[in-house]
């Protein structure tokens, strides 16, 4: 839940300042501040360890799943509310129950296939995708929501031996990596008139002492949340760490509204409220919880 508050946070700094540099931008300078301050934990942590993971081929494609659904929500980000965005991206834990039970067998159960679908009819009460006003960019950050879910999964199953700093190290590099890419590729073909998603075909562009505070900031928020969440899905089955991850909804209205005045209205606080049953209902009578 800590990882998630300062995910939340994070994301409505990144929203906020989606103007002044583009994500590939993003991507690249925070890996200045993260990748060293990784290093630097490790060393502290972990002096022995070579940061190098023991399955690296399953900790590279978790990487890239992650690059991949932090680009698909943060596009959407500049476009709709932080709380909407983060009710479609908070689809991720049914999707990991799904994807448990599909690709690792790990038991769902009844009470869980009921909290699945309560889950989903809450996400459809707040993306209302019948209205009028729907636009199908609200269906990318459900699309992050199954990147993550497919990582987390692959993190429960393949990866639950890695060292948390080696996991967060090699998604940390897969991000410069990408930025790097995305920045070269938008050097070398520049988008032409009007941009449909600015944040993700802008240029390089100059950086004051402003917008480096808020890349330090964000890249610390990064290492912290990365371990964090690297550690969570070690520590227990993915369908079960998975469940606390609805706190973040309740962290994103928060955060909506100190920095946007951004207050949901009723049908979002209706499906909200489903999707934090839902979450309830898969997290209840659960391993984790007769543990404690």
């Amino acid at each position: 839940m800590t990882s998630v508050f300062m995910l939340a946070f994070g994301d409505a700094v990144v929203k906020q300042s989606s103007a002044d540099f583009s994500l590939w931008q993003l991507f690249v300078a925070r890996g200045l501040i993260t990748v060293p301050l990784l290093f630097g934990v490790a060393r502290i942590l972990a002096p022995a360890s070579t940061l190098w993971p023991k399955a690296v081929g399953w900790v590279f494609v978790r990487s890239i799943l992650i690059v991949l659904m932090w680009i698909a929500y943060y596009a959407a980000l500049p476009f709709m509310s932080l709380s909407v965005a983060a009710t479609a991206l908070y689809t991720t834990p049914l999707f990991i129950a799904l994807f448990s039970a599909a690709l690792i067998r790990e038991p769902v159960g009844a009470r869980r296939w009921l909290g699945i679908l309560l889950g989903f009819i809450g996400v459809l009460v707040i993306l209302r995708p019948a209205a009028d006003a729907f636009s199908a960019v609200a269906l990318l950050p459900i699309l992050a929501a199954i990147f993550y879910a497919l990582a987390a999964v692959i993190t429960r199953s393949k990866c639950s031996d890695e060292n948390a700093l080696s996991v967060a190290m090699s998604l940390n590099l897969c991000l410069v990596m990408s930025g790097a890419l995305g920045v070269g590729g938008i050097m070398f073909v520049p988008a032409a008139g009007n941009l449909a998603f600015p944040f993700l075909q802008s240029p390089w562009t100059a950086m004051n002492n402003g917008t480096w505070a808020i890349i330090v900031l964000l890249g610390i928020l990064l290492v912290a949340e990365s371990i964090g969440v690297a550690k969570a899905y070690q520590i227990a089955p993915a369908a079960i760490i998975g469940t606390f991850d609805y706190s973040y909804l309740v962290f994103a209205v928060f955060w909506s509204f100190v920095f946007f005045a951004d207050a949901p209205d009723i049908l979002t606080v209706l499906g909200i409220g489903f999707i934090l049953v839902a979450g309830w209902l898969v997290v209840w009578n659960s391993p984790l919880k007769q543990a404690y």
